[in-house]
């Protein structure tokens, strides 16, 4: 494996292979049609072909035309704006675009599981997109969060305020693939309590493929893509640009910092980037201080750019770094101050903990109870054109170390401690158009290895994985009819040895052993060698019934391979006080999900409308296990014993949205969203049970998202924008949840208000800063999300006025500047 490992690293500098390319470079700027004030980061792509540019600061641009693809159109876009298409003059160089402002984003450009760029309006699968304006103007506690406030249909399991894993239509964990630039996100995404391993500072823009109709990806991907793009150097100026980020949180004292930093010139671009993020313990109005739930969190990430006529090649480098509390909810029965653990084992009662003073309660020291999550990756990608079409390549190493501390008379002392290395590759060939039709094919897959390291708890075994998966994607268009098929398949091999543990009679603790020999060895996990395989299939179809209106059609067969977890856990997983237990006769899930959907867009508003219906075979989920009295089996510490189970399933439901800005009252909006599934076990032994086992778990309520925004421009020469945003956000009451052995309990309903103003100053003609001050939940309304792990940390029956569990945050003031420079 090191062997590899090496190869790869000094490969990827050299396969930067630069065809030689005959071209016509033009330049030009894009401004407002309305203000006529420049456009930055505005995109700008050349039609069928995944080429592109952004604009400066100043609303400048310059992009190489390759001779291969005549006759060149460029597609102009940015949310707020109505995109344009512009045809190119051989005898013209420099151009001038004007962009109609308008609130609706039908026409935002998407890259996200499709050959080339394309248009929101044109792709039959439901996609959202997120634009670097929207994430800058959003106050979350992490990445995730600001992506679920700008996207229906995508909600997070969360465990507290740093920690998010993203869902999708009711699906998570291993069936939602996360990208970050366009590189599969590989961190032992199967555990709950921890988030991201990204620089949340250093998103750009995302985007949210909805649903299994992404062929690109193959396993994991069966509910859908999140992909997260970081800001790269696009300018051509010979300066130095960058933007300082700092923002400060209110309610957990969160501050964070962060800066970018970006340089071209002649055929060589760079960047590099850091940030920094500490917080201590949220708050809310029920619990005060919710102990173990502060962070610190470190970034840095450098990329190498060479490009040329032909095409580019880059180098980057990533680096992750966070320290984590991990939270149990234990308390004190009467007072319910939390408590903390300071024995083990049979000392440790769970009833009978000290309780945490307020000095730790508010302090931002961690306690000894903590994780470690360290995430490196160094990758490369690789776009040219050859002959009439072109080519994409990608290598990415990614090593992800993950150490559990759960031992407070040892706590230097690992409790659960994981590395795993990834090897990613990809390659795609994109056709030259004929007969109206473009497409692509493709390779990729991964190779990992992952190992137990110094710890005393092993959830999962070491082993080894190798996926492997090609594919073919086309796109026809002519007059208003847009139709695309795809088709995929996939192969993983999954290999483990023996595991043997075994108590250490001086530290009482379980350890790994490596002798079949030893006496009183336990085989905690036995040898396998599994093999999987599976077809994904995707057709779909838009037709733009006139410039108002589109109808879009989609039907998707997703295929997922059980995760390790599911197929082979065998234990404590510490930071989530859950024991796993897996299952190795499991097969791999497929999906088939069908989508119809309308856009409507007009000059004073804009809608959409998506319904899906989604048909599971072998979904495999997580349920309580019983004793015979009716208890949860537990150990000492209270830490339950969960089993994955594996029947047929079925999710349904819709998304809506509803933007209506009228031209008469320039800068106003109001914009609404709604989102709604529902989740069944169609297990037969489950049928009519309600309740008591029909119903999925883990699925989000009902979920209404109404803002009002006045956005005013062009003040003054130094004030260019003040926006005032009033937000309130609808979640409905859960009562389909599964309350078979208590694993889950009803939600209420609950509405969340916030408030933000943000303000732009220009204090030079290239140099601006964004003041924002945002308040999320004005009117601290105590709530618990059916979506929050840390709703269901209990140990008591009872509680005073019938609060279990922890609470999510209480009102939250963040302040944020952005100096760009």
């Amino acid at each position: 494996m090191n062997k590899i490992y090496l190869f790869a690293i000094i490969l990827m500098p050299l396969i930067s292979i630069q065809l030689p390319a005959l071209a016509q470079t033009v330049n030009g700027e894009i401004r407002d049609a309305e203000t006529q004030q420049p456009i930055g980061f505005c995109n700008i792509v050349i039609v069928k072909s995944t080429i592109g540019a952004i604009t400066n600061r100043q609303g400048k641009f310059e992009i190489t035309i390759p001779q291969n693809i005549p006759p060149a159109k460029l597609a102009v876009s940015i949310v707020g704006y109505v995109a344009d298409t512009i045809e190119l003059n051989a005898a013209k160089f420099t151009y001038q675009i004007l962009l109609q402002p308008t609130r609706g984003i039908l026409n935002e450009v998407v890259v996200t599981g499709v050959s080339k760029a394309t248009r929101v309006r044109e792709n039959p699968v439901a996609i959202v997109t997120i634009s670097a304006k929207a994430i800058e103007q959003s106050a979350e506690n992490n990445i995730i969060d600001v992506l679920v406030k700008n996207a229906p249909g995508l909600n997070a399991v969360k465990t507290g305020p740093n920690i998010s894993k993203p869902f999708i239509r009711g699906l998570g964990h291993n069936r939602v693939l996360t990208l970050y630039d366009g590189i599969r996100q590989e961190g032992q995404q199967w555990g709950d309590e921890h988030g991201i391993e990204v620089d949340a500072y250093n998103i750009s823009r995302a985007e949210v493929v909805k649903g299994p109709a992404s062929i690109m990806y193959g396993s994991d991907a069966v509910a859908g893509v999140v992909t997260l793009l970081p800001a790269m150097p696009a300018n051509k100026d010979e300066n130095i640009q960058g933007k300082y980020f700092t923002e400060y949180q209110a309610n957990n004292g969160l501050a964070g910092n962060g800066i970018r930093l970006t340089f071209s010139k002649n055929h060589w671009a760079y960047a590099l980037r850091g940030s920094h993020r500490i917080a201590k313990n949220y708050t809310n109005s029920i619990d005060g201080r919710v102990y173990n739930t502060g962070f610190k969190e470190t970034n840095a990430s450098a990329t190498v750019q060479h490009f040329n006529k032909g095409g580019y090649s880059n180098l980057n480098l990533t680096l992750y770094d966070n320290l984590q509390g991990i939270p149990d909810g234990s308390r004190d029965s009467l007072t319910r101050k939390f408590t903390k653990q300071i024995d083990e084992g049979d000392n440790d009662d769970i009833k009978d903990r000290p309780i945490v003073s307020d000095e730790a309660l508010n302090s931002y020291r961690l306690s000894a109870l903590h994780q470690h999550i360290q995430h490196y990756r160094v990758y490369s990608n690789h776009h040219y054109q050859t002959g009439n079409g072109d080519i994409d390549f990608t290598l990415a190493l990614q090593q992800n170390i993950r150490r559990e501390y759960n031992h407070p008379t040892v706590p230097q002392q690992a409790g659960m401690y994981v590395r795993l290395n990834t090897l990613n590759y990809g390659f795609r060939y994109n056709a030259s158009s004929f007969l109206n039709t473009e497409i692509s094919v493709g390779i990729n897959g991964m190779y990992q290895n992952n190992q137990n390291k110094n710890a005393t708890n092993f959830p999962i075994p070491d082993y080894s994985l190798f996926d492997a998966g090609s594919y073919i994607f086309a796109k026809w268009k002519q007059n208003k009819w847009v139709i695309s098929a795809g088709a995929r398949y996939d192969l993983r091999f999954l290999q483990s040895g023996d595991f043997y543990t075994k108590k250490d009679t001086v530290t009482g603790f379980a350890k790994q052993v490596f002798s079949t020999g030893i006496a009183d060895a336990y085989l905690q996990f036995p040898a396998f060698t599994k093999t999987f395989h599976g077809t994904s299939l995707s057709m779909g179809a838009t037709y733009q019934a006139n410039e108002h209106l589109n109808v879009k059609a989609n039907v998707a067969r997703g295929y997922r391979a059980p995760g390790i977890t599911e197929f082979a856990s065998n234990g404590l997983d510490p930071g989530a006080y859950i024991i796993y237990l897996g299952n190795r006769n499991f097969v791999p899930e497929f999906s088939l999900q069908e989508d119809i959907g309308v856009d409507i867009y007009y000059k004073d508003f804009s809608a959409s409308a998506s319904i899906f219906n989604n048909n599971m075979q072998h979904y495999i989920y997580l349920s309580e296990l019983i004793d015979a009295t009716g208890n949860a089996i537990t150990d000492a510490q209270g830490n339950k014993t969960f089993q994955y189970q594996q029947a047929a399933a079925q999710l349904y439901g819709m998304e809506m949205l509803l933007n209506i800005h009228p031209a008469i009252l320039k800068g106003f909006t109001f914009d609404n969203s709604l989102s709604v599934v529902y989740g069944y076990n169609r297990k037969k032994a489950y049928k009519n049970a309600g309740l008591n086992g029909e119903f999925l778990p883990l699925i989000p309520p009902l979920k209404v998202l109404t803002s009002i925004n006045q956005n005013i421009k062009k003040i003054s020469k130094t004030l260019e924008e003040i926006n005032v945003k009033i937000e309130a956000e609808y979640s409905g009451v859960q009562n389909r949840y599964l309350a078979l052995n208590n694993t889950e309990t009803a939600t209420p309903a609950y509405t969340l208000f916030n408030i933000s103003t943000n303000t732009k100053i220009n204090f030079s003609k290239i140099n601006t800063v964004l003041f924002q001050v945002q308040v999320n939940n004005i009117f601290e309304k105590a709530n618990q999300s059916n979506l929050s792990r840390l709703k269901y940390f209990e140990y008591y029956t009872q509680a005073p006025y019938n609060h279990f569990g922890m609470y999510n945050m209480g009102r939250n003031i963040c302040v944020k500047t952005i100096l760009s420079f």
